[in-house]
């Protein structure tokens, strides 16, 4: 029964240490892991661990909203050099933050804007960063949007309204251990949107499921959160890894 999880950071310093993390991912089903990059610094980290398991990380290029500066068109130039020189399976991870620091949110969203136009011309899917902007990412999606522009909302956590407009608009949702929390609101929207409209992620080491909740999350859990997805919806685990790992198919390059 294979998994997919499609946004997973196997090279933070709290990963990478652990040798075993991936094996363990494998082990469990969890056959493809797609690692989103930051900026400059997590390059190098990510590109080895897709080297070493070309069949299993795959890497993406982009650069994360919370990592846009002052030297912002520095780090996209890194960007788009890359893109031109290997192979990619996603632009991200990229888009908008409101969470941490609103001081530079003009530049976010340049580097938003202009990073989209970059998948489209790359051919490429986007995964997006939208904490506390979800609203704001959705209307850019929307201008940006000809037809061609596929990608995921990574850890959605919006409202039902902006799942159903990121849906139409083409879009995954992007569900991790969240979903698994006893506040979340996130079952409600799952039981209203289709399974083919959702991949599932752990957004690894970050947001751990239930009971590992508080602890290092690893892609290995990803089983975990396609057990409560299949409990929400009433239907069988195999059924959620056979859609969501179909729908990771879709999305991104073969």
């Amino acid at each position: 029964m294979p998994f997919t999880d499609s946004h997973t950071h196997l090279y933070d310093e709290r990963l990478i240490r652990d040798e075993g993390q991936i094996q363990r991912a494998i082990d469990a089903g969890v056959t493809r892991m797609y690692m989103p990059n930051c900026d400059r610094n997590t390059i190098d980290d990510m590109l080895l661990l897709a080297d070493k398991w070309p069949e299993n990380c795959m890497p993406m290029m982009g650069l994360h909203p919370c990592y846009v500066k002052e030297n912002y068109k520095d780090e996209l130039a890194i960007v788009v050099e890359w893109l031109e020189r290997r192979r990619f399976y996603a632009v991200g991870e990229i888009g908008l933050d409101y969470y941490w620091d609103l001081s530079f949110k003009d530049k976010q969203t340049e580097a938003f804007e202009t990073q989209i136009d970059w998948a489209l011309q790359y051919d490429l899917p986007i995964v997006i960063h939208s904490r506390e902007s979800t609203a704001d990412c959705i209307e850019i999606v929307r201008k940006k949007q000809n037809g061609k522009l596929k990608g995921i909302f990574h850890c959605f956590s919006g409202t039902m309204d902006e799942a159903k407009q990121i849906t139409t608009l083409g879009f995954h949702l992007g569900i991790g251990g969240v979903v698994t929390y006893k506040n979340s609101t996130l079952p409600e929207i799952i039981k209203e949107i289709p399974l083919s409209n959702i991949v599932l992620e752990t957004d690894a080491p970050y947001l751990a499921p239930l009971p590992y909740r508080g602890k290092r999350n690893e892609s290995s859990y990803i089983p975990i959160i396609a057990a409560r997805i299949a409990e929400i919806k009433k239907i069988s685990v195999e059924q959620v890894a056979e859609t969501t790992t179909a729908n990771s198919q879709d999305i991104f390059p073969g």
